[in-house]
């Protein structure tokens, strides 16, 4: 249990910082489908998949101390960024090594959008269906975000880029 705890940790660490509850949220469902062991259970939710699981935990680190929850008013809606403490980082010291494959992934999800995280995050929730099935899904459950084809695309090619190095 508590190493499900040092993972998100850790994940974080690695990303040195995490703007917004969404992103994070689509981040390790990536990672997850990117075959790391992460345990969260995901459902499908209004900003795709989202795992109850998470937020407990995340909301559990930062009240033992281990990781910071940062809020910015942004007018409109209020903005959390989370960070890993000193003691934190400690904490993840039972995990041992880092695995730096989860880094490059992890710095390169952090440096997307999270419109575009969710995005990807909603393709490989539907990754048992067919590729054009999938975009149709994507289209039908993601209509109000209209994603042109330029943006489908990139998202499948990160998939495709990444899940390869699997």
């Amino acid at each position: 249990m508590l190493q499900d705890h040092a993972k998100v940790v850790q994940f974080v660490s690695l990303a040195g910082e995490v703007t917004g509850r969404k992103k994070l949220q689509k981040m390790i469902f990536i990672a997850k489908k990117m075959n790391f062991s992460f345990q969260e259970k995901y459902s499908f939710h209004m900003y795709g998949p989202y795992s109850e699981e998470l937020t407990v935990r995340v909301e559990e680190l930062c009240n033992l101390g281990f990781m910071t929850e940062r809020k910015e008013d942004k007018g409109s809606y209020v903005q959390y960024c989370y960070a890993p403490t000193e003691s934190g980082k400690e904490f993840t010291s039972i995990l041992g090594e880092e695995n730096p494959r989860l880094k490059s992934i992890i710095e390169k999800m952090n440096a997307k959008s999270s419109r575009f995280l969710e995005l990807v995050a909603t393709l490989l929730y539907f990754d048992d269906l067919k590729r054009e099935e999938q975009i149709e899904k994507v289209k039908i459950v993601k209509a109000k975000l209209n994603y042109s084809t330029e943006e489908l695309q990139s998202g499948i090619t990160f998939i495709y880029q990444h899940s390869t190095e699997c």
